[in-house]
């Protein structure tokens, strides 16, 4: 298969040459549009040949052209360095007074050394001119130096973005753009100079599609970056803050121009990219100190509801983490299978107290009023019906007699309540609700101050005003 295709180029290329051949060995006639003259007045061939000759004598690139004229048609022999010359000569003819017809035979000569001498005399004379202007050439560089070197110490020296930013972060992307733009202004102050006023155009040109290219390339990077930007400026968290991101929960520990850390109660990290994180749902827990807790607690169903929240309510009250404004709240949520359910709310302070622990202690608390004060908390009860149930309950109760226990009771009433206890176990101290665990907020100074390389955004001196 690959010897058919390259036979197949092979003939396309020598169908091609020999074409060329053929059309350069049989050159086409070409009229002018000019009128025939006849009579006296007409020029004759060897004016219109001498005419031809003086002009293509002040032309280098014509010096190996011979011209012959007959009727005034022109027959043009020898040979030029390139095809524009050949179009350039046939042109030059035409515009003869007297020519009516062309025979352009002239050929591109092959000569190594013919083709290179005008590319050898162009670099000479371009050489020649570069040193002609290298004093201009050093003042335009120059003048691009002194604006680069200001633009630098303006945005570097002088505070100026410090108070024109709300931040630091915001000010140093004013620098990063003040620094791009006194670049900018170097260079079309360089190109005016130097009188290519021509090439502003095309450097502006090149470098916004540059721009376009990059941008699509580093998307997620710029998208990121820009984020970081909106995040820096409005502040939904700040450092050791527990958030809930789009489902990750966890504490703050840095926002840099890439991506949000978390730390998660388990100590892991948990990285998320800022375009998430701006786009998202975030839940900050710790913006405000006061924090609410619910949890439910079932009754039985032919119990004192009122009664049961009054002695929950007043249980939860006496508990001196619990704060009194906002007061508790109570009230009967549901009627269950088999029990009421009853919903208790009490608002902590969290810069005080743990919220985990706190709600647990509240619980517990709750549940051991209601039991003390003779409230049963019933499980679920299923009944359970069977075939021949009454032999069956028969046979049951003659086995139970035999073993000496009693026989299972007919009474299909609320199950029997819990004996509160005599003497209440001491609350541990891993379970009291002012002993606070800093782990997690631990862990992320560890990780803020591990990381002096990459600047964080949350950073006490990069906060908002």
């Amino acid at each position: 298969m690959i010897r058919v295709v390259f036979g197949a180029l092979l003939a396309l290329l020598v169908a091609t040459f020999a074409h060329t051949a053929a059309a350069q060995a049989v050159p086409e006639t070409e009229q002018t549009g000019s009128t025939i003259e006849v009579g006296e007045t007409a020029p004759s061939d060897g004016e219109i040949r001498t005419r031809i000759i003086n002009l293509l004598a002040q032309i280098d690139a014509f010096e190996n052209v011979r011209v012959n004229v007959t009727e005034g048609v022109v027959r043009l022999n020898g040979d030029v360095i390139d095809n524009a010359a050949q179009d350039q000569l046939t042109s030059l003819v035409n515009r003869v007074s007297g020519v009516v017809a062309i025979e352009n035979r002239v050929t591109v000569s092959g000569s190594l050394e013919e083709r290179l001498a005008p590319a050898a005399e162009r670099i000479i004379e371009r050489s020649q001119n570069l040193l002609a202007s290298a004093p201009i050439f050093l003042v335009a560089v120059t003048a691009f130096l002194v604006v680069a070197a200001g633009g630098w110490l303006l945005t570097t020296r002088i505070p100026i973005w410090t108070w024109l930013a709300p931040n630091r972060f915001i000010a140093d992307v004013y620098r990063a753009v003040a620094r791009i733009g006194f670049i900018l202004l170097g260079v079309v102050l360089a190109l005016d100079i130097l009188n290519a006023t021509a090439l502003i155009g095309a450097v502006l040109g090149a470098a916004g599609v540059v721009g376009l290219a990059l941008g699509f390339a580093v998307r997620d990077t710029v998208e990121n970056f820009i984020a970081s930007i909106l995040l820096s400026l409005r502040q939904p968290f700040r450092p050791n803050d527990f958030v809930d991101i789009q489902g990750d929960m966890g504490t703050v520990a840095r926002l840099t121009s890439r991506a949000t850390i978390l730390i998660s109660p388990e100590g892991n990290h948990i990285r998320i990219p800022n375009a998430t994180v701006f786009k998202g749902r975030i839940v900050n827990f710790t913006r405000d100190p006061q924090r609410r807790f619910s949890f439910d607690l079932g009754v039985d169903a032919d119990a004192d509801q009122a009664g049961a929240l009054a002695t929950a309510v007043g249980a939860l009250q006496g508990l001196p983490f619990i704060l009194r404004d906002p007061e508790v709240s109570a009230w009967v949520s549901e009627v269950g299978d088999s029990n009421v359910i009853l919903t208790f709310t009490g608002w902590v302070d969290q810069n005080a107290v743990s919220f985990a622990k706190a709600r647990g202690e509240a619980i517990r608390t709750a549940k051991s009023a209601l039991e003390s004060a003779g409230f049963g908390l019933p499980e679920p009860i299923y009944r359970v019906r069977l075939d021949g149930a009454g032999q069956l309950g028969g046979a049951l109760a003659e086995e139970s007699r035999e073993v000496g226990t009693p026989a299972p009771a007919t009474d299909r009433g609320s199950p029997a309540r819990a004996t509160p206890a005599t003497t209440p176990a001491q609350l541990p101290q891993a379970a009291d609700p002012t002993r606070k665990e800093d782990a997690s907020t631990e862990a992320a100074e560890r990780e803020r101050a591990g990381q002096k390389t990459e600047d964080n955004l949350l950073d006490a001196s990069r906060q908002a005003e």
